[in-house]
C-alpha cells in the first residue's frame, strides 16, 4: 500500500489519466499546430480556406495509407508493400473503373483477399512480416506496372467529383481526415471486436485463451489494411486524375512515420487511429512548409523541394525524442 500511495503521489491523475500519458497523447496535435503556427509566420496568405485545400490536396491518400499502416503495426508487423499497393490500385481504378467497373472491381476485391491471405501466411508460418511485404511489394510494382506501363487512365467521374467537391467553410480534404479518424477510432478502440483486434497485438496469449480465433484476426487486420489501401488508391486517383505504376513510392515511409508520430508502438498493440490522420497531415504540411520558408536577410533563398523528406523526418525524431523523455518521466 505504501508503495502504490508513493506511486499516486509521483505520478497524480489528470483528467483519468496520469499528466505524462495525456502529453504523449498530446503531441500529434501539439506537432500540427507548430507546423500550421510556422506556416502562418512565414506566409499568413497560406492560412484559408483555399490554402488549406491546396496544402492538404494528397492529405487523404496519406492519410488512408497511414491507417492502412496502423492496423498492421497494431498486430506487432509492419507492412513494407503498402506504397506499392497504393500505386497498385491506382492503376487498376485508372484504367478499368471508367470503362469495366465490374472488372476493376472485382480485382480490387481480389486483391483484399490477397492482403487477408498474407495475414493467414505470416502467422502460420511465423514469417517475418517485414520479410513477405517486402516481397509483395515487388509483385504489386510489377502487376501495376504490366497494367499501365506508362502513366495514363483518367479517373471515374463520380470519383473526382467526390474528391474535389467544395464544402462551405471546411475544405474538404479536413472533412475527411475528420471522418476517416472518428470512423476507425470507433471501429478499433470503441467496439469489443476492436479489443480483439489490439489484443492480438498486446496478448496473443489472453485473446486464445478467449476462445478467439488468432488466425481470423490477423486476416481480419490484413484485410482491413488492404480495404484502407484500396481507398488509398481510390482518392489518389480522383486527386491525380491519371495513375502511374510509382505514383505512391513514397508512401511506405509516409504511412510508417504518419502511424508512429501518431503515437503508435511497434509493440504491445498501441495504436491511435485520431492520432495517426494527424501525424499524416502533419507530415504532409511540413512538406509544404519548406516551401514558404525564407530568410528575410537573404530573400532570394529558398529550401530545395529535396530537402522535404528531411523536414519530415527530423518532425519524427523530435517527436520521438519527446515521447522518449516523457516515458522517461513518467515512471
Amino acid at each position: 500500500m505504501t508503495t502504490n500511495a508513493a506511486a499516486s503521489t509521483r505520478r497524480p491523475i489528470l483528467f483519468g489519466t496520469t499528466p505524462g500519458r495525456l502529453l504523449r497523447g498530446l503531441l500529434p496535435a501539439i506537432s500540427f499546430a507548430l507546423v500550421v503556427l510556422a506556416i502562418s509566420y512565414f506566409n499568413p496568405r497560406a492560412i484559408s480556406y483555399f490554402g488549406f485545400t491546396l496544402m492538404l490536396n494528397l492529405a487523404v491518400p496519406v492519410a488512408l495509407a497511414t491507417i492502412a499502416q496502423m492496423l498492421i503495426i497494431t498486430v506487432n508487423d509492419l507492412d513494407l508493400s503498402i506504397g506499392a499497393f497504393v500505386g497498385f490500385t491506382g492503376c487498376v481504378v485508372a484504367t478499368w473503373l471508367p470503362t469495366n467497373p465490374l472488372l476493376g472491381w472485382a480485382i480490387l476485391a481480389a486483391s483484399v483477399a490477397v492482403y487477408a491471405a498474407l495475414g493467414a501466411l505470416v502467422y502460420l508460418r511465423q514469417l517475418p512480416s517485414i520479410v513477405v511485404t517486402l516481397g509483395m511489394s515487388f509483385v504489386w510494382l510489377g502487376l501495376a506496372i504490366l497494367i499501365r506501363p506508362t502513366p495514363g487512365g483518367t479517373a471515374p467521374g463520380w470519383l473526382h467529383a467526390f474528391v474535389s467537391q467544395r464544402i462551405p467553410g471546411i475544405p474538404f480534404p479536413i472533412v475527411a481526415a475528420v471522418v476517416i479518424a472518428v470512423v476507425v477510432h470507433i471501429g478499433l478502440m470503441r467496439t469489443s471486436y476492436g479489443a480483439i483486434l489490439r489484443g492480438v497485438g498486446g496478448n496473443p496469449s489472453a485473446i486464445e485463451r478467449a476462445g478467439w480465433s488468432l488466425l481470423k484476426a490477423k486476416m481480419a487486420v490484413y484485410a482491413l489494411a488492404g480495404v484502407f489501401g484500396v481507398l488509398a488508391g481510390l482518392s489518389l486517383v480522383g486527386v491525380s486524375t491519371s495513375a502511374d505504376a510509382n505514383m505512391a513510392n513514397g508512401y511506405t515511409l509516409l504511412s510508417i512515420a504518419g502511424a508512429i508520430l501518431g503515437g503508435a508502438e511497434f509493440v504491445g498493440g498501441r495504436v491511435s487511429p485520431i492520432g495517426a490522420v494527424i501525424g499524416a497531415l502533419t507530415l504532409q504540411l511540413a512538406a509544404v512548409a519548406l516551401n514558404f520558408f525564407h530568410l528575410p536577410a537573404f530573400p532570394s533563398f529558398r529550401i530545395p523541394q529535396e530537402w522535404q523528406v528531411g523536414a519530415q523526418g527530423i518532425i519524427l525524431i523530435i517527436i520521438l525524442a519527446a515521447r522518449t523523455l516523457i516515458n522517461r518521466s513518467d515512471r
